[in-house]
């Protein structure tokens, strides 16, 4: 959809008009995936009967623990569960229980409708990358990321067509106090683009200060879901007070929270993916669960981030076959649960955006697709290992989010698909550029790379020879230079700026 075009038309002549046509700046919005491709269904019926049954012996034998959290220990006592100092231990069959009033789908409200995401069933929302403390350019190196590279990934992210959401902490900026720079980077969401975003969950007072400014750019939320926000569990089987705060915060308010396991495999879970897979289904069991202890029906998403470990250094690894098989396996869980489900992303673990990174960044997407994702989080910008929001990357990222939406369209055999009127007009020998099936087809017949370069070897020796990464340079510029901030009520505007001074200047500078 269209939501802004500034169209220069060109004057003297069709090829003059086509080309500024093909040059002019539009601000495009793909609508969220729908698959109409099925999904890839790694485990048969007897390893995930297997799976289900020791999540349940987890649960109820080793339990998980609660820390620093009175409030949620007595909740679960209150629930049935047997409560020995932090640890709870579930009877078989109660999280799941409880999980049942957890609904199938949601949807997302933007404030621009046009813009809503429906969160579920065989949709696929995509965000951009989440949490990375460095930031690289070209110009600028490896570098800490300050407000500015927050605010200039928000209007990529806004800019890029197939970038269905804002997302949330797209890089942290260092140079804002610790407990301040939340209400900046929910602001420059909240002004700077119209798609979904992400709320904060450093700490609950800061997820409630999230619900506060949606309150106010939503005019009252009534119980609408306009953020959906990552809730981490800390690995192996241990739910912190900072995160399960914020959880309740949200679910209370009725916001989303992806209740998502944070795995190093062979460091927080074991080796074997059967054992992960268990590990990750009991997590996210009690982690939904509890969500739904505080407000029956509140939204959630059954998340999974799941990598291996290099033996050798420690170091994550990503793309690989076993975080593959993870990705399919959870996707699974989840459906047999009723719940959407987050994976996947453009992970990587190398340095520079380069063939390791494109090699690892499209196995994971693919997975991610063919898995039944339907909140890929990290979608655009991920490199080192997370450690890093690349601005080369985001765009070319960004860029090959294109190829999912094509994949996911399926393959049509409709009369016009099927082409025999083509193939009977060029008969034997003859070619099809001119033929009138193509002449009616061409525009859209094939997915177009807005980055990727296929002209011929002389025109790209001509040019500089440019290769990937400089190409992407060029773009990041492009569409910063192109940016058009999207319209927001005068009022509403002010009321935002208002609400994050007075919060500012209510404390002092906290770095830690």
């Amino acid at each position: 959809m269209t939501e802004a075009a500034a169209r220069r038309r060109g004057r003297g002549g069709g090829g003059a008009a086509r080309r500024a046509e093909r040059t002019a700046v539009r601000i495009e919005t793909a609508k969220f995936i729908t698959r109409k491709i099925p999904n890839l269904e790694i485990l048969g019926e007897e390893a995930l009967e297997i799976i289900e049954a020791n999540a349940e012996i987890l649960l109820e034998e080793v339990g998980v623990a609660f820390v620093e959290n009175p409030a949620a220990l007595e909740r679960w006592r209150q629930a049935g569960a047997d409560v020995q100092g932090e640890r709870v231990r579930l009877p078989k069959g109660l999280a799941r229980k409880l999980c049942e009033t957890a609904p199938s789908s949601f949807t997302q409200i933007a404030r621009n409708p046009e813009r809503n995401v429906d969160i579920g069933g065989r949709n696929l929302v995509l965000a951009p990358v989440y949490g990375p403390p460095f930031v690289r350019d070209v110009q600028g190196g490896r570098r800490y990321a300050t407000m500015e590279d927050f605010r200039n990934f928000v209007k990529l992210g806004y800019m890029s067509k197939w970038l269905h959401h804002s997302g949330g902490t797209v890089c942290e900026p260092t140079d804002v106090a610790v407990n301040k720079r939340h209400l900046d980077m929910l602001h420059a969401h909240m002004t700077l683009s119209d798609k979904p975003y992400m709320g904060s969950v450093t700490e609950p007072v800061r997820a409630q200060d999230s619900v506060e400014m949606s309150d106010i750019l939503f005019g009252g939320l009534d119980d609408r879901t306009v953020m959906t926000s990552l809730i981490n569990i800390n690995s192996p089987m241990t739910f912190d007070s900072t995160m399960m705060g914020a959880l309740e915060v949200y679910a209370a308010a009725n916001q989303a929270c992806i209740i998502s396991p944070f795995i190093v495999g062979g460091a927080m879970a074991p080796v074997s993916v059967a054992g992960t897979l268990t590990q990750v289904l009991a997590e996210v069991l009690a982690g939904v669960a509890y969500s739904q202890l505080i407000r029956p029906g509140a939204p959630v998403i059954f998340g999974a981030f799941v990598t291996s470990i290099d033996m050798n250094s420690g170091a994550p690894t990503f793309g690989t076959p076993e975080a593959a098989q993870i990705t399919y396996g959870v996707g699974q869980l989840a459906r047999r649960m009723g719940l959407p489900y987050r994976s996947a992303g453009s992970f990587c673990g190398s340095k520079l955006p380069d063939a390791q990174a494109a090699y690892e960044t499209a196995n994971s997407l693919n997975a991610g697709l063919l898995s039944g994702v339907n909140f890929m989080l990290h979608a655009c910008g991920w490199l080192e290992g997370g450690l890093v929001s690349s601005f080369e990357k985001f765009v070319m990222d960004a860029d090959q989010l294109g190829v999912l939406h094509k994949l996911a369209e399926g393959i049509s055999v409709d009369e016009d698909a099927q082409a025999m009127d083509a193939i009977r007009e060029v008969g034997p020998g003859g070619h099809y550029l001119g033929c009138d099936h193509t002449q009616r087809n061409f525009k859209d017949a094939f997915w177009r790379t807005n980055l990727l370069d296929y002209k011929p070897f002389e025109t790209w020796d001509e040019e500089g020879a440019r290769d990937t990464q400089t190409l992407a340079t060029a773009r990041v510029k492009y569409l910063l230079d192109n940016y058009q901030q999207p319209a927001l009520d005068p009022a509403i505007a002010e009321a935002l700026a208002e609400y994050v001074a007075r919060k500012k200047e209510s404390m002092p500078d906290a770095f830690v």
